[in-house]
C-alpha cells in the first residue's frame, strides 16, 4: 500500500470540523502559513500524564488496527523519534535508513498531529512534550511518565535538544534576541512553558539594538519561540520578530541561505548542515510524548512496542495489551 499523506487541504478541513464540533481555537498568533499549537498547549504541558487524562467514554475495540501517524521527512521531531526508538537503523553500507512503515499517515505539523490523534480513537502519534495538551493522552514509556521531572532524573529517556542555528556574524538585533533567549529571563520563559531550561543563566543585558529578526523552522520549537518573542518585545519595543513555522530541515536551509537570521531545529544539526557554516546553540531540552486518543485505555508501552508499531511489526491494539 502506498504511503498515505494528509494533504494541507484535508487537514485544514479536519481542523475546521474539529473547531466547529468542540468550540476550541488551536491557532497561535504567528506569521506562518501552517497552524501552530495553541497557547493553552504549553500551560503546564509537562505535567500532563496518562493518569490525569479523562476516562474513556466509549467501548474500545482492541482488535482494531493501530492507525500509525508520523511526521514529514523534514521534521526534527520525526528525526529524533526514529533515532531514540531505534526505528532508524544503518544498512550494510553504513547508511541510515528510516524504517517507518509505509502504512503511516503523514502529518505536516504538531497541531495537525494533535488534531488527527484527537479525532481517531485507534490512532497513535508523537509530539513535543511542551506542546502536549488535553485533547490527547500521553502514554508512559517503559513505566515512566512523560514529564519534565522524569526527563531531568533520567527515567524518561525520550528527549532531544531544541536548537537555534546561525551562519556567521548576525545583526546586532538578532544577537540581542539570542542573548535574551539564553539569559535568565529567557530561560525562565522556556521553563514556565513546560520545557527544560538552564538554571544558572545570567541576567539579560541588552545591546540596545532595534530592527527586524526573521526566525524560521521547526513547528515544535515555534510555540516556545512565540513566547520568547512576546517576552523580548515587551522589554525591547524597537524589535520586530517574524516567526515562520515549517520544519527543522527548512529552518536550517533558510539560515544557511541567509533567508532567515535564525533557524529552529528540534534535533541536533546534521553534518551536512554544519558543513554549510551553521553554528548551533541549544536553547532548551524537550521530551517527545507518545500520544493516543482520550478513549484509548492504553496507559503504558515499552520502547520495543513503540518500535514494533512504527516499523509495522505490530498492527492491532490487542497485540499491545498489557
Amino acid at each position: 500500500m502506498k504511503k498515505k499523506v494528509i494533504s494541507l487541504f484535508v487537514t485544514g478541513m479536519l481542523a475546521v470540523s474539529m473547531i466547529a464540533g468542540c468550540g476550541s481555537d488551536n491557532t497561535a498568533d504567528t506569521s506562518t502559513s501552517a497552524d501552530t499549537t495553541s497557547d493553552a498547549s504549553t500551560d503546564a504541558a509537562a505535567d500532563t500524564t496518562a493518569e490525569e487524562a479523562p476516562a474513556a467514554t466509549t467501548d474500545f475495540d482492541a482488535s482494531e488496527y493501530v492507525n500509525v501517524l508520523s511526521r514529514e521527512d523534514g521534521s526534527g521531531t520525526r528525526g529524533a523519534f526514529i533515532e531514540l526508538f531505534g526505528i532508524e537503523e544503518k544498512d550494510a553500507d553504513g547508511n541510515k535508513v528510516d524504517n517507518t512503515t509505509e502504512e503511516a499517515i503523514i502529518t505536516n505539523s504538531t497541531s495537525v498531529m494533535l488534531t488527527s490523534v484527537a479525532s481517531d480513537e485507534y490512532a497513535i502519534g508523537y509530539v513535543s512534550l511542551g506542546s502536549l495538551d488535553d485533547t490527547v493522552k500521553a502514554v508512559s514509556i517503559d513505566g515512566a511518565e512523560a514529564t519534565v521531572e522524569n526527563i531531568k532524573n533520567g527515567t524518561y529517556t525520550i528527549a532531544r535538544p531544541f536548537n537555534i542555528a546561525t551562519k556567521g556574524e548576525v545583526s546586532d538585533i538578532a544577537q540581542d534576541f539570542i542573548n535574551y533567549i539564553m539569559s535568565a529571563e529567557g530561560q525562565a520563559v522556556i521553563t514556565e512553558n513546560g520545557y527544560i531550561g538552564s538554571d544558572d543563566a545570567a541576567a539579560f543585558e541588552s545591546n540596545g539594538a532595534t530592527g527586524k529578526v526573521t526566525v524560521s523552522g521547526s513547528s515544535s520549537v515555534t510555540p516556545v519561540m512565540e513566547k520568547l518573542k512576546e517576552a523580548y518585545t515587551a522589554v525591547n519595543s524597537g524589535a520586530e520578530i517574524e516567526i515562520q513555522e515549517s520544519d527543522s530541515t527548512t529552518g536550517m536551509t533558510d539560515a544557511a541561505a541567509g533567508t532567515s537570521d535564525i533557524g529552529m531545529a528540534s534535533r541536533e544539526l546534521k553534518d551536512s548542515e554544519t558543513e554549510q557554516g551553521l553554528t548551533a546553540t541549544t536553547i532548551a531540552m524537550d521530551g517527545i510524548a507518545v500520544v493516543v486518543n482520550l478513549d484509548n485505555p492504553t496507559a503504558n508501552l515499552t520502547s520495543d512496542q513503540v518500535k514494533g508499531v512504527y516499523v509495522g511489526d505490530i498492527t492491532s491494539w490487542d497485540e499491545l495489551a498489557e
